[in-house]
């Protein structure tokens, strides 16, 4: 179709419910789209009604456009669309073109009357078009089932015409629902909580914890990939690495070994905390699931939150292991998760950790560590590291 302007239709689903607050929601939408299209080809992005249109500036920009646009939280399903002349009789003159390798026995047209100055109704639109389609092709109309839905869109300015639906992972537009602090192990689950928390619009920042140098980088270099993965999705990032090993050699020398779990997570949450409030982060995100490992029983998570002073998410808290790989796969992070490391949580962890801790007994554990002063050690000398997808890199320069 090298004669007819080319289109990305994107059309949301949960942003149509935000009342007198879908504008904001649109405009975030808008602007996340145009940073994560940046270099392939789009001209233009506007807004439609309740959709949002990326102007191509030729058809053969759309496999790169197509493949962006899956990675764009809050994109519900978007279409390629050709843009015609607000004319119906030229339509139909147009449709065998438009149909032209497509294979159907039954069809069903769907008009949006965007612009209502037109002057046939959607239901007109649909009539007038359908027995066009039904005497060209033989095919009849289903409703329900249609082996091809065609789509009209009737703008001020002319006719937007598509076929083909691709589904996105829906959600929220990032950066609509604030800041959170994940903490990014290099294992499977905890990325997948910063993706659900992404998908319901958060940006995150991620925390990773280390014990370089009594172990070695690898669980630094897995949780730099992560972050790197994960940034395809929000277009900037920051990583802190935050060092663990003179807090857990100090655990280790005053505590029982079927505390140590316990006492590890409670610094891990002090130190985010104080990251999160320094970067302006809201809450916590862990990936935690009921029940999966010792550390995580109830009866453990209450006394790892007893320390907190801001929420902690736990978006995973409900799911079971297959499930987290399954999301984990579909995300992209998986193989990057079961790359073999030295991770913090696995040095030094007893044979037997304790699964219903006390809450006395933990406090006057700390009382000999001198808890204040070890996390502002630690907080001090975390590193931070800031990443930016090569679309956010392009809007700089």
């Amino acid at each position: 179709m090298e004669d007819l302007k080319t289109h990305a239709i994107v059309k949301t689903h949960e942003l149509a419910l935000k009342g007198k607050n879908r504008p904001w929601f649109m405009r975030k939408l808008t602007s996340n789209l145009r940073t994560a299209t940046k270099g392939s080809g789009v001209e233009r992005v506007w807004q439609g009604q309740l959709m949002v249109g990326l102007t191509l500036s030729n058809e053969e920009c759309w496999p790169e456009v197509k493949s962006r646009l899956k990675d764009v939280f809050g994109v519900a399903k978007f279409y390629k669309a050709y843009d015609l002349p607000r004319d119906l009789d030229g339509l139909k003159a147009r449709l065998p073109q438009l149909l032209e390798g497509r294979s159907f026995n039954s069809f069903r047209i769907t008009t949006n009357r965007a612009d209502k100055r037109y002057t046939m109704t959607s239901e007109e639109v649909n009539r007038d078009l359908g027995a066009f389609v039904k005497d060209l092709t033989g095919a009849t109309v289903s409703l329900k089932y249609p082996d091809i839905s065609i789509y009209v869109d009737i703008q001020p300015k002319g006719f937007l015409v598509y076929f083909d639906e691709v589904k996105a992972h829906g959600g929220l537009p990032v950066g609509v629902s604030g800041k959170v602090a994940v903490m990014l192990s290099g294992g499977i689950d905890s990325p997948v909580a910063a993706w659900q928390m992404m998908k319901r619009g958060c940006q995150a920042m991620f925390v990773h914890f280390h014990s370089y140098p009594l172990v070695d980088r690898t669980s630094i270099e897995k949780a730099v990939e992560l972050a790197q993965h994960l940034t395809r999705h929000q277009y900037e990032s920051n990583l802190f690495l935050a060092p663990l090993a003179e807090i857990q050699k100090k655990i280790i020398l005053s505590a029982p070994p079927s505390y140590r779990v316990v006492l590890y997570r409670r610094f891990m949450v002090r130190i985010t905390e104080a990251l999160a409030r320094r970067n302006r982060a809201q809450a916590i995100i862990t990936g935690e699931s009921c029940g999966q490992v010792a550390s995580q029983t109830l009866e453990n998570i209450a006394v790892v939150d007893q320390c907190a002073g801001m929420p902690i998410l736990r978006p995973l808290i409900g799911t079971n292991k297959e499930e987290i790989v399954d999301m984990a796969t579909a995300m992209g992070t998986f193989p990057i998760s079961i790359q073999p490391d030295q991770d913090c949580c696995t040095l030094f962890v007893p044979k037997h950790p304790e699964t219903k801790a006390d809450l006395d007994t933990v406090l006057r554990l700390e009382e000999r560590l001198g808890v204040d002063e070890l996390v502002r050690e630690s907080v001090e000398n975390t590193e931070r590291r800031h990443y930016a997808s090569p679309e956010a890199a392009a809007l700089v320069h």
